[in-house]
């Protein structure tokens, strides 16, 4: 375990070499941004040597991602924009395991300087963020539980100028729908606050019918409707 002088000149380290670069530039032989780098491409092979996905996530979460905490701190409070691979990647594994608010933190300033990640992963930043988090707020509900509403909202608008394809922002919809309606109570009638949020959930999923035919959400949209229907009498398509 690192001592509070290790884990505090990690940080500062980080956020001097963050700080040596702007936008559009490399942070290419700068020493700590170097080290990271190093580090993640000796994680990434430990990982590849992993068949199981249930224990990748379990040694990114357990072990791997707290080694870039005092990195990560640094290059978002020094960084002035330049191109962070260590920043990026590190994004996707903290959706990976869970950790959506401190994926948050990254995207919000990788998004706001038009970054890109490293390039094993074949996608534009904007399109990943916009997915990965869509993929895993849809896995949540269909297993019965719930995501963040909010989330999901700030992922939304973060990447709403951003061009991507219809299907993939139509998943991001659709998880919004879901998020929406797994706050709902069960049962055919809507109560209270219930009808805005059903009216929200069917808002969503109408939108993402309209992005992408084969979004599979008819029957979620006929189910809405009817308890809306019960429940404003006769009206599911006022908002």
């Amino acid at each position: 375990m690192k001592s509070p002088a290790q884990r505090h000149y990690e940080r500062v380290s980080a956020e001097e070499a963050a700080a040596s670069a702007a936008p559009g530039e490399s942070l290419a032989g700068v020493s700590a941004y170097e080290l990271m780098l190093a580090k993640l491409a000796t994680d990434r092979r430990r990982l590849k040597s992993i068949a199981s996905i249930q224990r990748k996530i379990e040694v990114k979460r357990a072990e791997l991602l707290p080694e870039y905490v005092d990195y990560v701190a640094g290059a978002l409070a020094g960084g002035r924009g330049a191109q962070d691979d260590v920043l990026t990647a590190v994004m996707i594994w903290r959706v990976d395991t869970g950790d959506f608010a401190g994926a948050l933190d990254i995207a919000r300033y990788a998004l706001a300087h038009r970054m890109t990640l490293p390039d094993q992963y074949d996608r534009p930043l904007a399109t990943a963020i916009a997915e990965e988090f869509a993929e895993a707020a849809i896995t949540a509900c269909r297993n019965g539980g719930t995501f963040d509403i909010a989330q999901l909202a700030e992922v939304a608008q973060l990447t709403e100028s951003a061009d991507m394809h219809d299907q993939v922002r139509a998943k991001l919809h659709k998880a919004i729908g879901y998020a929406c309606a797994a706050e709902l109570d069960e049962g055919e009638s809507l109560v209270g606050v219930d009808v805005g949020r059903a009216h929200e959930s069917l808002n969503n999923l109408r939108r993402a019918l309209e992005l992408d035919a084969r979004a599979g959400v008819k029957q979620d949209i006929a189910r809405l409707e009817k308890r809306l229907s019960i429940a404003t009498g006769g009206d599911a398509g006022r908002t």
